[in-house]
């Protein structure tokens, strides 16, 4: 065909990567189908480099295995509730967990500012919230982040020394893991709230719930949290943002005890409906559970498994087997979803919390498929739901032995992150997620979806490569 005759034929084309060239295109009226790629690493040419040191490696394969398998066997049960400075690694009576990565008070936001405010009235340590201010901003109190104590905290996540906390210990490999418990949502500590009607919640759950659980947890012997969640997942939920069967799960399985327990009438009352009341409240075992199993694929050398996803409502942090010493952080990214009346993105504070565990752990957002409702209150449509989990077996390791998504004819979920897989495929984690407020004080105002930020993995395989490149030798 002469090049003069090829202009006069219709036009169809084919456009590879950038959509914003199939909208020129479509805008003249020209059909065009648009694949949607990338080159690997967002063609970033020392992220290949990087890449290429680490594919095809038997080692590092063997490595994720054994990371893995060390997950998948973990046994996490619960066995007592316990006061946090008497059972925490590394808890003092001046020292503060909070969620995510390290992180100073000066560059805290709102809402943990506010928890952190929350927990020092809660302690007598402050009468007012000046006073609070002054002591945390004066260096009285030492900030360190609970997935460096074997702990986890939801949203601002903030462990003082007094609070219960529930104790979940992993039978198959003997760590333990660590989380308060969950006071319901709206105006509450975990969102930077520190109304007195806030600080007496707290007090209550620390004079009657912990002390009645603690009798029911221990009457029972413990409680296998991985069969809660295996089942829970099988009626709807996905244990991060959507608790209402675990929830209830929970409360038949530890209401006899606590009938056993032989309470006072009007406390016994109090507590079943404090936790019949409150559909988040499994969320508070189901981050610990997810914490001990990882913790037990933690630190085996030249694994690429993530292990941790955190965030601090600043910062974005992950943690990598192979890498057990490290974070790796980036911005922490605003969440997209829907708000409560009277609120809007403009009032949203950047994604906050320790709960993404669960995504990391193989379910959560991971999981979205079996918890098709939930999309409900974080936004989206069912098919959503169904897209982000098939999205997650692209960047993991294998499909998870104990949950699975009924769904898809009961496929194991994406279990495992590799970042790799990861920066290969340039797919980030999906993580499903509450929003809080960004000033202290306020509380949650919606929930939604993020993802984590690009430069996390970007510096964890940089630092892989570094570590276990040349050669497949570790060094150091």
């Amino acid at each position: 065909m002469a090049i003069n005759e090829l202009f006069q034929q219709e036009i169809k084309a084919l456009n590879l990567g950038n959509a914003g060239f199939a909208s020129e295109l479509q805008s003249v009226g020209v059909e065009v189908t648009n694949l949607d790629w990338e080159p690997p690493a967002r063609g970033r040419v020392e992220l290949i480099a990087a890449l290429e040191q680490l594919s095809h490696r038997p080692d590092i394969d063997a490595a994720n295995q054994e990371a893995f398998n060390r997950y998948a066997s973990s046994v996490p049960v619960l066995v007592d509730i316990r006061r946090a400075l008497d059972v925490i690694p590394g808890m003092t009576p001046d020292t503060f967990f909070h969620a995510g990565p390290p992180l100073t008070w000066e560059r805290m936001p709102g809402p943990m500012r506010g928890a952190v405010i929350g927990a020092l009235i809660y302690e007598g340590r402050a009468a007012t919230p000046d006073e609070a201010e002054d002591l945390a901003s004066l260096g009285a109190i030492t900030f360190k982040p609970c997935h460096e104590h074997g702990a986890v905290g939801p949203m601002a996540g903030i462990i003082s020394p007094s609070m219960p906390v529930f104790v979940i210990h992993n039978q198959t490999h003997g760590n333990d893991a660590y989380c308060t418990m969950n006071e319901g949502l709206g105006k509450v500590l975990r969102f930077g709230a520190y109304s007195q009607e806030v600080i007496d919640r707290l007090r209550w759950m620390e004079r009657v719930l912990a002390p009645g659980l603690q009798k029911a947890i221990r009457l029972s012997g413990g409680i296998d949290l991985r069969a809660l969640i295996a089942q829970a997942l099988h009626m709807g939920d996905e244990v991060h943002n959507r608790n209402k069967a675990a929830t209830s799960l929970f409360f038949r399985t530890i209401a006899p005890y606590l009938v056993q327990a032989e309470l006072p009438g009007d406390e016994l009352a109090a507590i079943l409906n404090f936790i019949n009341g409150n559909d988040h409240f499994f969320l508070n075992l189901s981050m610990p559970a997810c914490k001990a199993m990882l913790d037990a694929a933690h630190g085996v050398e030249k694994s690429t498994m993530v292990t941790t996803l955190t965030r601090n409502g600043t910062d974005f942090g992950i943690r990598v087997s192979g890498l057990p010493g490290r974070w790796f952080t980036g911005p922490a990214q605003m969440v997209r979803g829907l708000y409560f009346p009277g609120f809007s993105e403009a009032d949203a504070n950047p994604d906050i919390g320790d709960s993404a565990i669960t995504e990391t752990a193989g379910v959560g957002g991971f999981a979205m498929a079996a918890a098709i409702a939930i999309v409900q209150f974080v936004g989206g449509k069912p098919q959503d739901a169904l897209h982000y989990s098939n999205r997650m077996y692209e960047i993991t390791l294998q499909e998870n032995p104990s949950y699975s998504i009924p769904i898809f004819d009961f496929r194991g979920t994406p279990t495992g992150i590799d970042v790799r897989k990861v920066v290969e495929n340039n797919i980030l984690p999906q993580i499903n997620t509450g929003i809080a407020h960004r000033e202290a004080g306020v509380g949650q105002v919606g929930a939604g979806l993020v993802n984590p930020p690009w430069e996390c993995f970007a510096g964890a395989i940089l630092a892989l490569a570094e570590q276990y490149g040349a050669g497949g030798e570790a060094k150091g």
